[in-house]
């Protein structure tokens, strides 16, 4: 085994990233500002209060509801929440009946604009498979217990389909403002392993 192999076996994750830019960038392959600018975007614009401001709107407002439903890219379009892994946004309608969950079986994709990027736990084999098979019971011990007559809906996420949940508005937030009713969904209540609470 050559030396170059055995370094390649035994550096970490971290050093063979820097390694890799090294060599990209001597080349001259990233343009300037472009690892900046991801960063930016990653630690500071997607986050799950884009989401939970989109959400927010269809709650209060039936026409943008009734475009997030038809045309999720459209409506998040509207807020400035496009870019990567946001092209194909599907907004899924939970009913009083019906709870939607999201997965991506493969890896970890999320709808990064409106999401945030995914969590530990999202990312995790566990969930990702179980998930799958058996819904109800994950809901359950991630403390999101359901009434028997709720179906739990899984949703695979692909490369054509970046879902977010739109949970069902809780009861006695009539009263409450847009800006009121936007902290009340998390990116768990986004994912669909959780639902809004008044506190």
């Amino acid at each position: 085994m050559s030396k170059h192999e055995t370094q390649a076996l035994t550096s970490t994750p971290a050093e063979r990233a820097w390694a890799l830019f090294r060599v990209l960038k001597d080349k001259n392959l990233i343009p300037d500002g472009y690892v900046e600018s991801m960063t930016d975007l990653m630690e500071n614009q997607w986050d799950p209060s884009n989401g939970a401001r989109i959400v927010a709107r269809a709650w209060v407002d039936p026409e943008f509801r009734e475009l997030l439903l038809r045309d999720g890219t459209a409506a998040c379009a509207q807020f400035g929440y496009t870019g990567p892994q946001g092209e194909y946004a599907v907004a899924l309608e939970d009913t009083p009946t019906l709870k939607n969950v999201i997965v991506c079986s493969l890896c970890s994709c999320t709808n990064w604009p409106v999401l945030g990027l995914a969590p530990e736990w999202y990312k995790s084999f566990e969930y990702r498979a179980r998930l799958v098979r058996e819904g109800r019971t994950v809901l359950r011990e991630l403390g999101t217990e359901l009434p028997e007559d709720v179906v739990v809906k899984v949703w695979d996420t692909t490369a054509e389909s970046r879902y977010l949940v739109l949970p069902v508005r809780p009861a006695g937030t009539e009263h409450m403002s847009e800006d009121e009713l936007q902290k009340l969904v998390t990116k768990d209540v986004l994912i669909g392993v959780a639902l809004p609470r008044v506190q």
